[in-house]
This record gives C-alpha cells, sequence and structure tokens, in this order.
C-alpha cells in the first residue's frame, strides 16, 4: 500500500457557478465525507492530481490531504466525475478513514507472468472478466492489486475467484458466488480447426 500527500484549499461555495470558477482558474473541487465528521468542501490543483490520478496506486492508497487553514485529513479516493466530452476530471470524492477502519475499495486484477504462458505463446487469448474486485480490508492494509499468477493455465481454463489467494486480513465484499476471474481462450482460427476436425466429411 502507497501514502500519498495532497494539498488542498477550502472551498467556500458548493454551486454549478462556483464550480466552473473553480475550474477556469485550474482547480478541481472535491469533498471529503465520513468518519462520523462534516463534509468537508475543498478544492485541489488541476495538474497535481491529474497526474495523481494517472497512478494506479493512487486509487487504492492512503492520502494525507493538507487542507490549509484546516489541517489535515486522511482519506482514500473513492469517486470521480469526468467531463463526458473532454474526459478530465470535473469532482472528486475522497472517504475520510483512520488506520484501523474497515473499508471496502476496487482492487485492479494484475495476470503475472503472461510471456511465460505456453497457450499465449500459442496464440491464446488471456480475457479478463473482473479487472477489478471490491473487497474489505483495514485502511492501512489495502492490497495494490490482487495478483494472479497464469504461467500454467491452459486454453480453456479459467480462475475463479475461490482460487485466488487474497492477502490476510481481506475478503470479497459481499460475494454471492464463485465468479470467474480470468480465463485464456483459443484464438478463433484454433477454434475453427478444432470444429473441421470434429465434423464428418460429406
Amino acid at each position: 500500500m502507497s501514502n500519498f500527500k495532497l494539498n488542498a484549499e477550502l472551498r467556500s461555495g458548493t454551486g454549478k457557478g462556483d464550480s466552473r470558477r473553480i475550474r477556469r482558474a485550474g482547480k478541481i473541487p472535491a469533498i471529503i465525507y465520513g468518519g462520523n465528521k462534516p463534509d468537508l468542501p475543498i478544492v485541489v490543483e488541476f495538474f497535481t492530481i491529474d497526474k495523481l490520478l494517472n497512478d494506479e496506486h493512487f486509487h487504492t492508497g492512503l492520502i494525507d490531504i493538507d487542507v490549509a487553514g484546516h489541517g489535515k485529513e486522511t482519506a482514500v479516493f473513492k469517486a470521480g466525475q469526468w467531463h463526458p466530452v473532454k474526459d478530465s476530471i470535473h469532482h472528486l470524492d475522497f472517504l475520510r478513514v483512520s488506520a484501523t477502519d474497515t473499508i471496502h475499495m476496487s482492487i485492479p486484477v494484475h495476470a503475472l507472468n503472461a510471456e511465460r504462458n505456453t497457450a499465449i505463446k500459442g496464440g491464446g487469448v488471456l480475457e479478463i472478466e473482473r479487472h477489478t474486485i471490491e473487497v474489505t480490508c483495514r485502511a492501512d492494509h489495502i492490497p495494490e492489486a490482487i495478483n494472479i499468477d497464469i504461467a500454467t493455465l491452459k486454453f480453456g481454463e479459467s480462475v475463479y475467484i475461490n482460487d485466488v489467494t487474497l492477502p490476510e486480513g481481506v475478503s470479497v465484499y459481499h460475494q454471492h458466488d464463485n465468479f470467474v476471474v480470468l480465463h485464456i481462450v483459443a484464438p478463433k482460427k484454433l477454434d475453427a480447426a478444432a470444429v473441421s476436425e470434429e465434423t464428418p466429411a460429406a
């Protein structure tokens, strides 16, 4: 788990007009909520947050937010709103936490050792059905990723969530079934060859 530092300012207004003014000034409106405390509207620098959002670890790390005129808050990034056309960040939500809080987070799935997999070398295609998995864990034990070794995975084989060894203290959030996380499928030309072999000659 990574820790990040972010400087912010208090935000006086919360309307659409105020948000537009903030964005024109090269900043982004945001809010810190939760922890049985009042919501805290803040403003962060666009270029700073834009760079952080491109770091995958930022989405699963603890963030120390130093709010000028208020003090420090510890939080995790929970959600963002993006411009529908420009695809630029418009608003940020941070959840206030303490180290011992139990929270749920979306954790990215990483497939390891694909370069060693003979099925992939033979033209197989890795399909990741769940790019993220919602988990429950302590705030100070958020995994940066859920790593799955696929070195020996064969054509047609799947990795189910019950096959995945999660870090200690981490569990799947509201798991109702043994869902598929990823699998390797044969390329279409191999599928076609298999069909032709099974079909008797006229």
